[in-house]
């Protein structure tokens, strides 16, 4: 038997009568309830901002989600447990069941219209079979679903921004009514090691695909909004003494950009066979029926 011959005998075939592509919260959620396998290329982890509702009972699959609030210059917002623990508490869960063969080593996945094939860098690695498939939104997968056509995509960017100089302070978000630096999050820094009181900020804003290549909306013009908005506000930097007419005066905030990360929207996807199904069940929902779901995994749970 040649190499091509052998390669093409030992690649993995897997035969599943239902499965779900995708990895964002909701696609989790649906293969944790109905304990389906789940397939992805990118994972598609939730922001590292996006918060549980703090009443919603994660005791089941031993999370405290503890409330906290989140200071702002106005009210204060109440939020629980970041979205992101819970998604990889059920991932590990869905994993130790073996219902994630391909980990994250798959990085491409094609639709033949019968089966999946799923690829890393170098080779095709699984085939997969399946009767019905539940389609949440992946990075790269074509064939599977007809994406509908716009006229300009819309993308969710977020710039990282250190503060060097005038990063202590208390406030956790601030919000505006733009789309361009919609949010401004502060968070306590991952550059310096230990419980450092500076904080450094994520930026959000929703760009169409032309406004990315506009200088009015780059990453510069985004560190320059956010000190103005932080500026309007009453936020000032570091102490710096006194005018001669004994007006207190602060230095300027300085900041360095990090880097811009950007996510696209999806839009309505559209299933390409009928053996592929677009659910349009809400993440809201499923989180409500949580509990019912784990006592599936009862076995799991109690050694946690």
């Amino acid at each position: 038997m040649d190499t091509a011959a052998l390669a093409k005998s030992a690649r993995m075939i897997l035969e599943y009568g239902e499965i779900v592509v995708g990895s964002n919260l909701t696609a989790v959620l649906y293969a944790f309830h109905n304990k389906l396998p789940i397939f992805f290329t990118v994972p598609r982890r939730p922001f590292r901002f996006d918060y549980l509702d703090p009443s919603i009972d994660l005791s089941c699959v031993r999370l405290d989600n503890l409330s906290r609030s989140l200071v702002t210059h106005g009210q204060d917002i109440n939020v629980g447990d970041a979205k992101e623990l819970l998604w990889e508490r059920l991932l590990f869960l869905i994993s130790l069941e073996g219902r994630m063969p391909l980990s994250n080593l798959c990085e491409s996945m094609r639709h033949t219209g019968e089966t999946l094939i799923c690829s890393n860098e170098y080779s095709k690695i699984a085939e997969i079979k399946f009767e019905k498939a539940y389609y949440f939104g992946d990075d790269s997968c074509p064939g599977i679903v007809k994406e509908k056509t716009v006229a300009d995509s819309t993308y969710v960017c977020y710039d990282w921004i250190a503060f060097n100089r005038g990063g202590k302070h208390e406030i956790d978000l601030i919000e505006t009514t733009d789309d361009f630096v919609n949010q401004i999050w502060f968070y306590p820094t991952d550059r310096i090691d230990g419980n450092s009181p500076v904080k450094d900020a994520c930026l959000v804003s929703r760009l169409a695909e032309t406004e990315l290549l506009n200088f009015d909306y780059s990453q510069t013009m985004a560190r320059f909004k956010m000190i103005a908005e932080m500026e309007s506000r009453g936020m000032k930097g570091l102490f710096n003494g006194y005018s001669p007419t004994g007006t207190p005066k602060h230095y300027k905030f300085r900041t360095t950009i990090i880097g811009r990360e950007r996510r696209e929207e999806l839009v309505c996807p559209q299933p390409s066979v009928k053996t592929v199904e677009v659910p349009e069940i809400k993440e809201k929902d499923l989180l409500q029926d949580l509990s019912q779901a784990c006592v599936g995994y009862h076995r799991l749970l109690e050694n946690l």
